[in-house]
């Protein structure tokens, strides 16, 4: 009954936005152009549908707001008017009362938090759609932040998410481009995304995993800060970390009263970025600038400080290489190689003409060089790109969908920061210094000791392998008797087969004379 409910309530909301409009505009038949007239009583909506649907899902509550913010990530598969306003939805959920975040942590962690910190925040300083956080002091006297989980939110993500299924399944069976827009395939990912979510466990593992690539050892501990993980106080609904203090990375007067260099920080930010994804091909990938401060501390003044890990991605030795190859193609303007790269790499299909893709990407790619950034709109280039790739049946890689919305989310801080930053001469020199590294004798070195502990396993194992291999009889011959023994039954077969059709359609032609001549 709850469920009927809450459908009912959708379908009221979608009429109240005039989604049924959206819906039929995209359908191109006699009928529902008929419709669609009928709806629209004559005039069309006052706002664009893009707003409407904002709106709309907004209205639907904060889990429909998850999957619009996940949806306009997805630019290979909606509209760009969907996607741009889609990008602006915000999770603007009111704080649950501070006494069920309290019972939260005591059922997480066995103890009342007046029992296991010195100090705790009723208050929380910030509140979304999954969790919320406190402020806290330990006994020892580290500042910390707790965050906790909503409550209830499994049962809630998993009746929403059944409604989704229903819708669609509607979708997939009325609206023609359904087949690109793999609608099922879309929720399914969300679902995967959202429970993800839900074990903060996971967000701390990704947590730790970011601040040891970024720790001293590396000799990056000046690009990037990482709260440090409180293990004995996290749990799947509880993740206690290092408190971190700074200026949001959007408020600039601050950033220079404080002393900051704001070009020397736009740079950072762009190495920041490739350096994870090529280096580590481990990445936070919600860099919005609510995720991201900077330090104002003396001792670690200019410094970026990541916030939130719910959403990070990674990529293979294969996608590192290949993407690569692919920026500094795009960099040196060798668009035959990049045609090249993604015919190799399976991207594209393998009968695509070479010269026909390289035409299509200098098309789109040439008229965004050397401009600063305040002049190149990436999201644009990529808009572009795969309207181009459909063209020429681009399989889209799910693990790029991720490095595609981060790589937005820096151009839009990039600009913010230093609009004369031009992203494309900052990061070739980084690619090309990363793929000597990795191509040359410091790469092959690396691969070595990668490789040493193996081989030392295997080495001592080669003499007795191939021994047993040589001593093992040939057994070449019998199974060349064997083919040659099946090939022999198979053509019996045949035969047979042959034979029994010819003598069946005999008799039906026998039957067929015999019932004639009655």
């Amino acid at each position: 009954m709850l469920t009927l409910f809450r459908l009912v309530g959708i379908v009221f909301i979608a009429l109240r936005y005039r989604l049924d409009e959206l819906v039929l505009s995209s359908i191109k038949h006699p009928v529902a152009y008929s419709l669609l007239r009928i709806v629209r009583f004559g005039r069309p909506p006052r706002d664009d549908r893009g707003v409407r649907l904002r709106l709309a899902l907004e209205s639907l509550g904060p889990i429909f707001v998850k999957f619009g913010q996940v949806l306009s990530t997805r630019r290979d598969l909606i509209p760009p008017d969907l996607a741009l306003e889609l990008a602006k939805l915000q999770d603007r959920v009111p704080p649950f009362p501070s006494d069920k975040a309290a019972q939260c942590v005591e059922a997480a962690l066995g103890a009342p938090p007046s029992t296991l910190f010195r100090h705790f925040d009723k208050d929380p300083v910030a509140s979304a759609s999954i969790a919320q956080v406190h402020f806290a002091v330990m006994h020892d006297g580290r500042d910390v932040a707790v965050k906790v989980l909503r409550p209830g939110m499994l049962s809630i993500i998993e009746k929403d998410l059944a409604l989704m299924r229903i819708l669609a399944g509607v979708i997939e069976r009325l609206v023609p481009d359904s087949r690109r827009l793999k609608p099922r395939e879309v929720v399914a990912e969300f679902d995967i995304y959202l429970h993800d979510e839900l074990d903060l466990v996971r967000e701390a593992a990704n947590c730790s995993q970011l601040r040891r690539n970024f720790g001293p050892e590396t000799g990056r501990q000046n690009l990037l800060m990482v709260p440090e993980v409180i293990w004995e106080y996290t749990t799947t609904t509880v993740f206690t970390m290092e408190r971190m203090r700074g200026i949001p990375v959007s408020q600039i007067e601050r950033l220079q009263d404080a002393g900051v260099n704001i070009k020397d920080l736009a740079r950072m930010g762009v190495e920041i970025f490739f350096t994870q994804v090529f280096t580590d091909g481990f990445f936070h990938a919600d860099m919005h600038p609510g995720n991201i401060y900077v330090s104002d501390a003396p001792e670690t003044l200019g410094r970026y400080i990541a916030l939130d890990f719910g959403i990070v991605g990674s990529l293979s030795e294969h996608d590192k290489n290949y993407l690569a190859q692919n920026f500094l193609a795009f960099f040196r303007r060798d668009y035959r190689r990049v045609a090249q790269l993604h015919i190799e790499s399976g991207w594209v299909p393998s009968t695509t003409r070479e010269e026909a893709l390289e035409g299509a990407v200098r098309a789109v790619c040439e008229p965004y060089f050397d401009r600063p950034l305040a002049q190149i709109s990436l999201g644009q280039v990529l808009l572009r790109l795969f309207q181009t790739s459909r063209r020429f049946n681009v399989e889209i890689q799910p693990q790029l969908v991720l490095l595609q919305k981060t790589l937005l989310n820096v151009e839009g801080m990039g600009r913010d920061l230093d609009p004369d930053l031009d992203l494309w001469k900052t990061a070739k020199p980084y690619l090309e210094n990363w793929m000597h590294e990795r191509i040359g004798l410091k790469g092959l070195k690396k691969r070595l000791d990668q490789e040493a502990g193996q081989w030392a396993q295997m080495l001592p194992q080669l003499p007795r392998l191939v021994h047993a291999s040589l001593s093992r009889p040939d057994t070449l011959p019998g199974m060349q008797q064997e083919l040659h023994r099946l090939r022999k039954a198979q053509e019996f077969n045949n035969r047979l087969v042959m034979v029994f059709a010819a003598v069946v359609a005999v008799a039906i032609g026998v039957a067929i004379w015999v019932i004639a001549g009655r």
